[in-house]
């Protein structure tokens, strides 16, 4: 099943979007910590928050389309790119949908 994002224009988006992008986190070398995909409702829709490979390094936040919205937390501040600073106060509804375990 596909679904629409954002971008009224935008082509549909695969139904599979987060496995593919656990797909290519299993590809690389195991990050440490280890890499986790956590799943939350934040502004209305289904979000995905995935965790950075390494120190100082962004933790980003995708859409459903696995298209990046912003970054909650880290990089050098630790507080993300600013860009969704009300993440962690709206977001609900957290789910670990996979954890590295290699």
């Amino acid at each position: 099943m596909a679904f629409q994002c954002d971008d009224d224009n935008a082509k549909p988006c695969p139904g599979d979007a987060v496995e593919r992008k656990i797909e290519e986190l299993k590809a690389k070398p195991k990050q440490n910590p280890a890499a986790e995909v956590y799943e939350y409702t934040y502004k209305g829709q289904k979000v995905y928050l995935i965790s950075s490979d390494c120190c100082d390094q962004y933790n980003l936040l995708y859409d459903q389309c696995m298209t990046t919205i912003c970054a909650p937390s880290g990089g050098f501040s630790g507080a993300g790119d600013g860009r969704c600073a009300d993440f962690y106060d709206k977001a609900t509804d957290k789910r670990l949908v996979w954890r590295d375990n290699r």
